[in-house]
């Protein structure tokens, strides 16, 4: 069986997200990246790995030990409310006509 394609995650480009399982359980960071093929997330600071690197002249790569972030499940994660600082689960509302994202707990819009 093929994975779907039209997944659908709850983090979008910016949010502020925290870890919630895994070695990196309780970072926070920001969402750079979002790869809705995979459903992962890529998290700023979150899953760094040291990977090294072959040195290329030609193309002006100095050799030696990169530090590179790499992406997270989406399951992995869950989004910062603004207002009480927790990790929450998002709800879907309409406000003004538009469907706006808020906070479980304390009903505060995420979406800005």
């Amino acid at each position: 069986m093929t994975k779907s394609t039209n997944k659908k995650l709850h983090t979008k480009v910016g949010d502020r997200v925290i870890v919630v399982s895994g070695k990196d359980k309780g970072k926070q960071g920001n969402v750079k990246k979002v790869d809705l093929k995979e459903g992962t997330v890529l998290v700023d600071g979150v899953n760094v790995v040291t990977k090294a690197q072959k040195a290329n002249p030609m193309a002006g790569i100095q050799g030696g030990l990169v530090k590179l972030a790499k992406p997270l499940d989406a399951s992995k994660v869950m989004i910062c409310c603004p207002s009480c600082e927790k990790a929450v689960r998002v709800r879907h509302v309409e406000k003004d006509g538009k469907k706006v994202r808020v906070c479980a707990k304390c009903g505060e819009v995420i979406d800005v």
